[in-house]
């Protein structure tokens, strides 16, 4: 993560479970909805590393997104988890027609261990 995310990341623990969201994309002439990709749990402490580990988006040419955190897969989804499709079942999303300000421009969000299970509960199906 950039450093403007900094008070976000020092919440996260080891032992702590994140989910990967990908946001609404388009590919050619497809749109693809937003999805969570995988499940992962947290395996150390923050740390700080400059090194390039990718290709930054056009609008952060220049990050490097030093705060950094292991994980190990938990879930990794072949057939991605429709978003939309939880968004009227996950307490978190309080706003349900507007809501993409509860997760648009937050780089990490802490959600009720009532909305995870839920969204874990997508992959057994």
């Amino acid at each position: 993560m950039g450093e403007k995310h900094r008070n976000a990341i020092a919440k996260v623990r080891p032992g702590d479970k994140c989910l990967i969201y990908v946001m609404s994309t388009r590919k050619d002439d497809e749109v693809i909805p937003p999805r969570i990709m995988a499940v992962y749990e947290v395996t150390s402490e923050v740390f700080k590393d400059s090194s390039k580990i990718f290709k930054p988006p056009a609008r952060n040419r220049n990050e490097t997104f030093p705060l950094r955190i292991r994980l190990k897969p938990v879930k990794i989804s072949e057939k991605p988890i429709d978003f939309k499709f939880l968004i009227p079942k996950l307490k978190f999303i309080t706003n349900k027609k507007r809501w993409t300000g509860h997760i648009q421009g937050k780089a990490m969000r802490e959600i009720p261990e009532e909305d995870y299970n839920l969204i874990l509960s997508q992959y057994e199906k």
